[in-house]
């Protein structure tokens, strides 16, 4: 009995590691050509797999969009739990944009972000996802805020943490578009930017100091 959960413990892990290959190629497939344009004999090529193969893990090239979203969903979650009481949000933001800027692997592209947005606009499917998706990091992040101003001695009404959570979520969002934008930006004018108006919306003693 031990021997065959250990095996179905590595079929899971095997299928784990494919199912991570197939959307880091889909991933690469959709920033350069698109979402519509990306074919799943691009993806196959991309993640040298067969298509069969890729069919095994997803049904359709909207079902490796919704994983990605899903994955996108995880990673917003686990970053707002590793906040924790944290106060300064300028390192954080900074690395994220320098992240978006140099289409770093391991992170969110800013324009698979972009493309996700416009396929919402005509897929349904995909909108509702990022809506679901959406929600829950708010949620999140509205909760992070109000203990986190709460610690410091400053408590805010619901309504006042929401507008403040949606502005910063608006306001990181557009650095997104300024990645792709303006992919050779001043890191001095982000840090001035970011100095000037995270104590609009988070009114928390600034740890750094500058």
């Amino acid at each position: 009995m031990t021997q065959n959960a250990s095996g179905s413990g590595k079929v899971s892990k095997r299928a784990q590691a494919q199912r991570e290959r197939i959307l880091a190629a889909a991933q690469k497939c959709f920033v350069e050509y698109g979402f519509h344009a990306a074919s799943m004999a691009s993806i196959s090529e991309a993640a040298g797999m067969s298509p069969g193969l890729i069919y095994r893990y997803f049904e359709n090239k909207d079902s490796i969009i919704l994983a990605i979203i899903e994955r996108q969903l995880e990673e917003g979650r686990a970053n707002i739990a590793a906040l924790r009481a944290d106060t300064d949000l300028k390192p954080g933001i900074i690395d994220l944009f320098r992240s978006w800027q140099q289409n770093y692997p391991d992170a969110m592209s800013a324009p698979l972000f972009l493309e996700m947005t416009v396929e919402a606009s005509r897929n349904p499917q995909i909108a509702e996802a990022l809506q679901a998706t959406d929600a829950v990091i708010r949620n999140d992040f509205t909760a992070w805020m109000k203990r986190t101003c709460a610690s410091n001695g400053i408590h805010l009404s619901d309504e006042e943490v929401q507008w403040r959570a949606f502005s910063l979520k608006c306001f990181i969002e557009g650095l997104a578009i300024r990645a792709v934008r303006e992919p050779d930006l001043d890191m001095s004018v982000l840090h001035n930017s970011l100095k000037a108006m995270l104590p609009l919306l988070l009114p928390l003693p600034d740890k750094a100091g500058d």
